[in-house]
């Protein structure tokens, strides 16, 4: 779907947007592949290994609602990556994470909206699902940004649709490379915030894929949710670390034990596919959706009342070999 096409990815030097652009040159063959970032530095570096004539740079800020509409004139889908995501300098900077995760998502709409572009995903989080954090309150208003964005396209054929999904094996920030670090340098132990804890675990190239799938299938106002394994942080240390012994440090500020990707309250919203669950909207929009058979026709169901798709209770865990051969994947 994205041959002859032009595709712009804010915060596209980051983790997402490098394996994201890879895919993308791997597997079709667009018209413009648009970078959109602040960090001149990674985006020089960016160049060095993705330099297809196809490639283009910008430089600018989510905040810049102006640079926004510049850079996406003739664009024809965008995926929103950009945000601000660690959530200890969030607890500590709360208006500047509003500042790009709110008012970034808004001015992202706005700019869609003005140059007519076909389709906007936006990238949320588990942090999203009933947050106790400002980083995942802040996801969770533009989740509801990005699905009401649908209702104020008016005459525009702009749709907006949202993917939410756990933590990503290897990400900036992420307990994989934190955790190799620390081997890295030596350490005698691996520290762990909480035994008990759990997380959604996905791959990148996962997380990719599922963009890629959830442009064919959404009409719009959908937030897509992979099915995907969870895994326990002490399995994750013996995993990465089988001779070192872990030292419990206690939750930080605006962590869960374990996340949440579909809340109870949202049960009468949510339909079950065989991969994926569908959180559809909770406002009524002027154009009516049979969210039951998505744009591609496969067929979902209603969950059961008061089901809850959590990292605690799900089905899948992965195993200590399993995890191992993820960091595998990672490491290649």
């Amino acid at each position: 779907m994205f041959n002859d096409k032009s595709i712009l990815i804010t915060g596209g030097t980051g983790s997402f947007g490098k394996k994201f652009i890879k895919t993308v040159l791997a597997r079709y063959k667009p018209r413009r592949l648009i970078v959109y970032s602040r960090d001149e530095l990674k985006q020089f570096e960016m160049q060095q290994e993705f330099n297809s004539p196809v490639m283009r740079y910008f430089i600018g800020d989510v905040r810049d609602a102006q640079r926004l509409v510049q850079a996406m004139r003739g664009v024809d889908f965008v995926v929103h990556a950009a945000a601000l995501k660690q959530v200890p300098a969030a607890e500590y900077n709360p208006m500047e994470c509003i500042k790009t995760n709110i008012h970034g998502a808004e001015n992202v709409i706005n700019a869609a909206l003005e140059n007519n572009i076909e389709k906007v995903i936006a990238l949320s989080t588990d942090k999203a699902a009933n947050p106790i954090n400002l980083y995942g309150a802040t996801k969770l208003v533009s989740d509801k940004l990005f699905v009401a964005a649908n209702n104020i396209a008016g005459g525009h054929q702009t749709r907006f649709a949202v993917v939410r999904y756990g933590n990503v094996v290897g990400s900036r920030g992420s307990v994989v490379p934190f955790f190799k670090k620390l081997m890295d340098e030596g350490a005698k132990e691996l520290p762990i915030t909480d035994p008990r804890m759990t997380r959604f675990w996905i791959t990148l190239q996962d997380g990719v894929d599922l963009v890629f799938k959830s442009f064919e299938r959404m009409y719009g106002g959908e937030i897509f949710v992979p099915k995907i394994p969870s895994a326990r942080m002490t399995d994750l240390a013996a995993a990465m670390a089988p001779n070192l012994p872990t030292r419990i440090i206690g939750i930080r500020p605006g962590e869960k034990l374990h996340e949440i990707m579909c809340p109870a309250d949202n049960a009468h919203q949510t339909l079950e596919f065989p991969d994926h669950y569908v959180i559809c909207p909770a406002i009524t929009f002027i154009i009516q959706v049979d969210y039951k058979t998505n744009a591609i026709g496969e067929l979902g169901k209603p969950v059961e009342e008061g089901f809850e798709y959590s990292s605690g209770t799900n089905p899948h865990f992965l195993t200590v070999g399993e995890l191992q051969e993820l960091d595998r994947i990672y490491e290649s």
